[in-house]
């Protein structure tokens, strides 16, 4: 399996993993609105894109591609989409374990996200801040829950990520959604840095 393509699809999985969203409008907001962040939700179908930038032993390097993704209850489908619009792999994610799947090629199964990243690229990804990144919610420096809001979109997190959520989408209820959120981590003894992009596409 090649090295983008690994980093593209754990990347896209982990990012993710229990995140979830309500039907939308394709509308901006206003900057400086006050609208809540809508509640977490378990069930849900999306689609999107993803753009990462990353180093990796010193080398600069770029991804990206697009995801549809399925959750309900204990049960995350993932596929990643070229940009030719070919499914390139599958993961399927359960609270016992995480499956890989190419075409043409065995699974390759692990007992969750971060073992998985692990085997596919010998370092972890910081995956139980992701799952709440997506709904505008994180973990601050100070330990705190954080809720994020077109009036305060950025914060440090306590797993060292400057995140921000550039821009939003408006949901039932008039409640909010992240559209676009970009998540940055500096280089440390233990992991090497990197940059992702998530767009996320409106819910019909």
């Amino acid at each position: 399996m090649p090295f983008n393509l690994r980093f593209s699809l754990v990347v896209l999985a982990a990012a993710l993993a229990g995140c979830a969203t309500t039907a939308t409008q394709s509308t901006s907001v206003t900057p400086g609105a006050t609208q809540a962040v809508a509640p977490y939700r378990d069930t849900i179908e999306l689609s999107g894109r993803i753009q990462v930038n990353y180093q990796k032993d010193g080398q600069p390097g770029n991804v990206t591609g697009g995801f549809e993704w399925s959750q309900q209850p204990g049960n995350i489908d993932v596929s990643l989409i070229s940009p030719l619009k070919q499914t390139m792999a599958t993961i399927n994610v359960t609270p016992q374990q995480a499956t890989l799947t190419e075409a043409g090629r065995a699974p390759r199964t692990a007992g969750d996200i971060d073992a998985l990243t692990r085997q596919a690229l010998g370092w972890s990804l910081p995956v139980s801040g992701l799952r709440d990144w997506l709904q505008g919610y994180a973990t601050d420096a100070a330990g705190k829950r954080f809720v994020a809001s077109p009036a305060n979109n950025s914060v440090f997190t306590k797993d060292g990520w400057q995140l921000r959520f550039v821009s939003w989408q408006t949901g039932q209820g008039g409640m909010q959604m992240p559209k676009n959120i970009v998540a940055q981590r500096s280089a440390t003894a233990t992991s090497d840095e990197l940059a992702l992009q998530i767009i996320l596409d409106p819910v019909s």
